[in-house]
């Protein structure tokens, strides 16, 4: 029972909209076992995650990479969680006027 629930719990984070859209129906494999899937993909830099169940349904969850040197922000949760309040006061018009940073700027 527990490995069950590992299970549901890993596709209950897996599956974040429930709401699914049919885009295609009887694709059959070509020779080399591709699948086109066309106007299923809507970015052209986007990866994906695979997964097949034991009945053989198929989930592509789709990633983005990042720049390597940009990995350390999500490697670590104060400094995510930090910046990610940020935003949340930004957006929400908790800024502060601190004056132009101009002289700062390096020239490129």
């Amino acid at each position: 029972i527990g490995q069950v629930w590992q299970v549901e719990a890993m596709a209950n984070a897996l599956i974040k909209n429930r709401k699914f859209e049919k885009v295609a129906q009887g694709m059959a494999p070509d020779a080399k076992k591709r699948l086109t899937l066309g106007k299923a993909l809507a970015d052209p830099e986007v990866t994906f995650d695979i997964y097949v169940n034991q009945l053989g349904q198929i989930v592509l969850d789709p990633r983005k990479s990042i720049p390597a040197h940009e990995a350390w922000i999500y490697e670590n949760p104060e400094i995510l969680e930090s910046i990610n309040q940020g935003l949340k006061e930004a957006s929400g018009g908790k800024t502060k006027y601190l004056g132009s940073f101009a002289k700062h700027a390096r020239e490129a």
